[in-house]
């Protein structure tokens, strides 16, 4: 049986040919017995994983990208097993376990759930994938390694703050008419920019010793570069850092975890209502007789996330300018001028720690704005865009993250 894994994990797949896979498999699919151990072997380079930094969310994009659907269920259900191991994570890998859980459970449903239909098939999908986590590299840690000490916070559910905003965007995003979602929006706004300074100061009181967290959030293909400024975009407004891994589809975000929570479901709303836009933009350039191409798509996404960080930076320069005025003049709270002083030693924070996860991150020159009215297209979304965030990493990040 080491013969077997030795063959198809461990030969050079560009000097072998494929023989060392083929050789493994056929092993494997001779001998029942095997498949015992070849479930533990998953599970040991899953550990070795989360280890290295990777969490289930990252495993699973990255499968996606660069295997199949048959390899994402195959990995979803070694996490399903493998997570049993432990008595409790922390609430942003609960969080990905629940969703490959439910993935996994509509499957079973739909009747996509089913392996390959021969054991030399399924052995040669399990080492596809075991061949993709034993070379997966280490990476910047973004929370604690499962089977460590967690601390949990007090399980009250989600801030009320927080499930209004998420209500707002929900309605903002799907309703037909203009004004309504302007209305919508206006209000999410206030209330997300109220909520960073409101838990800012109530840590501060508290003398809580808060210190900046972080998370991944994918960044996938097409159009991963405006993706990734949009989501830069958003970080920026909200007092936090993002730094892209273009190898590995992410972008890690680093702040404290109100603004993180905040970073998190601006990005997803706003990339929805560029994707729809962009789609009724191509749309109404064919309906006049216009082919569309590639290069519209990417220049009106570019100037859909340049024009939305400029506006998700003059609304939270706003708000907080309004807050630290109300506090000044004793109109708004108890903060006795501390306002602008915690405001900035949180931004330093982040900053420090954004620059100790990421010591050699590198800027790069974005490039492929080559379409004009894709630009102009792009910029109008972003000016209907519903806008709700209220800083920055690498004005677009890549490096060693």
């Amino acid at each position: 049986m080491d013969r077997a894994f030795t063959a198809a994990l461990y030969a050079d797949p560009e000097t072998d040919g494929g023989r060392g896979l083929d050789t493994g498999a056929s092993f494997l699919a001779a001998d029942p017995a095997a498949d015992a151990e070849l479930r533990r072997r998953g599970e040991q380079f899953l550990r070795r994983a989360w280890e290295r930094g990777w969490q289930p969310a990252d495993v699973v994009r990255l499968v996606r990208r660069d295997l199949g659907e048959t390899h994402v269920r195959l990995t979803a259900e070694l996490i399903a097993t493998e997570a049993l191991r432990y008595e409790r994570v922390a609430p942003r890998w609960q969080a990905q376990l629940t969703e490959i859980a439910a993935d996994l459970e509509a499957d079973r449903r739909a009747g996509t759930a089913s392996r390959p239909a021969d054991r030399f098939s399924y052995a040669t999908t399990t080492l596809e994938l075991y061949r993709l986590l034993l070379g997966l590299p280490a990476i910047e840690a973004v929370g604690p390694v499962p089977g460590t000490p967690v601390h949990l916070p007090a399980a009250d559910g989600e801030p009320r703050m927080l499930t209004r905003i998420r209500a707002l965007l929900a309605k903002a995003e799907g309703t037909d008419f203009p004004e309504e979602a302007e209305a919508l929006s206006a209000k999410a706004q206030e209330l997300m920019a109220r909520h960073s300074i409101d838990e800012a100061l109530l840590a501060d009181r508290a003398h809580r010793g808060d210190v900046p967290a972080a998370c991944r959030i994918g960044v996938d293909a097409p159009y991963e570069t405006a993706k990734a400024i949009l989501l830069d975009a958003v970080a920026s407004a909200n007092r936090c850092r993002s730094v892209w891994n273009s190898a590995f589809g992410f972008s890690t975000v680093v702040g404290f975890e109100p603004d993180l929570e905040v970073v998190e479901l601006l990005h997803t709303s706003l990339l929805v209502q560029g994707t729809a836009a962009m789609t009724r933009a191509e749309a109404g350039q064919r309906a006049s007789g216009r082919r569309r191409t590639k290069t519209f798509r990417q220049s009106f996404l570019m100037a859909y996330a340049h024009r939305v960080g400029e506006r998700l930076a003059a609304a939270a320069e706003q708000v907080t300018a309004d807050a630290a005025g109300a506090e000044t003049a004793g109109e708004g709270g108890d903060g006795g001028g501390r306002l602008l002083p915690v405001l900035a030693a949180r931004e330093v924070a982040v900053a420090d720690r954004a620059e100790r996860m990421f010591p050699e991150t590198v800027r790069t020159r974005v490039r492929g704005v080559t379409d004009g009215e894709g630009w102009a297209h792009g910029t109008a979304a972003a000016d209907r865009a519903r806008v709700s965030g209220s800083g920055s990493g690498r004005g677009i990040g890549s490096g060693s993250g």
